[in-house]
């Protein structure tokens, strides 16, 4: 009897003290990876830098791109489906949203890119490089001072957290939306809907 209860003890779960091992500095996205430590307490980190970008570039200036490029998205995802129900007066409709920019021209494309540079000059001051963009401090990455509906008005920190937090998901959704979008209409030659 004494041989059974031995062998029992076996399976039975050991008392470890609690450990603060690298199992613990795993990343919440993809835990066969170590957690970026340079994204920890930014709004929206889920541990996922696989390439370890946040390593090498400054932390403020990789928020910025995604919060900017994801903005982009939003629009971008919401122009390439209104386009193929909208034309403007004087256009040619094409029912493929990537033909739009060649019924427009180049001229209108590279309007939009020179205004684009001016509005990205005068938000940063003329700081425009990832050297001297965040020069101040005091810059709130993706922060431009442009709400004019007043939707960050009286709202605590939580809050504002939460606000951020869902405009990093909703941009993150359309990067990949815009991307899938593009990709759909070039692989089968036809329009989205």
């Amino acid at each position: 009897m004494a041989a059974l209860a031995g062998s029992a003890a076996a399976f039975a779960p050991a008392n470890k003290p609690a450990s603060t091992t690298s199992l613990n500095a795993m990343s919440k996205s993809l835990p066969f990876i170590k957690a970026p430590a340079n994204t920890e307490g930014w709004v929206g980190d889920v541990g996922f830098d696989p390439l370890g970008f946040s390593e090498y570039f400054d932390m403020k200036w990789l928020r910025e791109a995604e919060i900017k490029h994801g903005r982009s998205s939003m629009l971008a995802t919401l122009g390439f489906v209104a386009q193929q129900y909208i034309t403007i007066p004087g256009y040619t409709h094409v029912d493929d949203s990537n033909l739009a920019p060649s019924v427009v021209g180049a001229s209108a494309m590279l309007q939009i890119v020179c205004w684009m540079g001016v509005l990205e000059w005068w938000t940063n001051k003329g700081n425009v490089t990832m050297e001297t963009m965040f020069s101040d401090p005091d810059r709130v990455p993706g922060d431009l001072g442009f709400d004019p509906m007043g939707l960050a008005v009286g709202k605590s920190e939580e809050e504002m957290a939460e606000m951020q937090l869902k405009e990093l998901k909703n941009g993150r959704l359309a990067m990949l939306a815009i991307g899938g979008m593009i990709h759909h209409n070039w692989v089968t030659g036809e329009p989205l809907f």
